[in-house]
């Protein structure tokens, strides 16, 4: 029984949707397989939907695109049922001491929506080739949590953790626009910083409609998630 997922997750990091694909012996079903495997996950890990999909389905090379956010605290306290997953951009110690409008870190990170080589943002271990980012928006949550929402027909190795750990830096001063720009629109190497992972959530994988195998309704609300960090909206919710 060959288990392929949609993509990898650092360690740190965490999936409100990881889709996985795989064979299962004759006779053997996706309900049956539902039945077994949800006594054996721990608290932290649930099973929200199995089923059959479509005979040319595969989780990683049906994928067209991802969604990912970040949250990141730009002012106030960290609510404590959300400290696990965020990055306090008070206590950081690249960040700390440099006041950061959320504003600026909007601005810079709709620089980097588009099709381009993002090379400057992720590891040499990821091919270099053209990536779209289609959207890169900021939402406020509240009690000075932000929450950086990137989406993308496909992602290399640390590159959402480089972008928004980059644009924080930028938007703190310590790296130039010119230097932003740069390495957006040549690719040039820059000192950048690498988000920590506790902020990143993988929160949806798409597929084409021909093959999708959830419904809209699953999209929004999939059964069973936990309400709550660090799959609600955060301290207002």
């Amino acid at each position: 029984m060959g288990v392929m997922p949609a993509g990898r997750t650092d360690r740190g990091v965490h999936a409100r949707m990881q889709v996985v694909s795989l064979r299962l012996a004759p006779g053997d079903s996706a309900e049956a397989l539902a039945a077994r495997l949800s006594p054996l996950l721990s608290p932290e890990l649930g099973l929200c939907v199995a089923r059959r999909p479509h005979p040319s389905f595969h989780a990683q090379w049906s994928a067209a695109g991802k969604t990912y956010r970040y949250r990141v605290q730009l002012g106030g306290t960290v609510a404590e049922a959300w400290r696990p997953y965020v990055l306090d951009a008070a206590v950081d110690p690249v960040l700390a001491g440099r006041p950061i409008a959320p504003e600026r870190f909007a601005e810079l990170l709709r620089m980097a929506e588009g099709t381009r080589d993002f090379s400057a943002f992720h590891e040499n271990s990821s091919p270099r080739k053209s990536r779209t980012l289609e959207s890169a928006t900021v939402r406020e949550l509240g009690g000075g949590l932000f929450e950086a929402r990137l989406r993308g027909d496909a992602f290399a190795r640390y590159q959402v953790r480089y972008l928004v750990g980059s644009a924080l830096l930028a938007a703190a001063g310590r790296l130039s626009e010119e230097q932003w720009r740069g390495a957006l629109e040549r690719a040039e190497s820059i000192a950048g910083l690498k988000a920590e992972a506790a902020g990143l959530v993988l929160w949806e994988v798409y597929y084409p409609p021909a093959v999708d195998p959830f419904t809209t309704t699953e999209r929004a609300s999939p059964p069973g998630l936990a309400p709550g960090p660090p799959f609600g909206d955060g301290p207002g919710e």
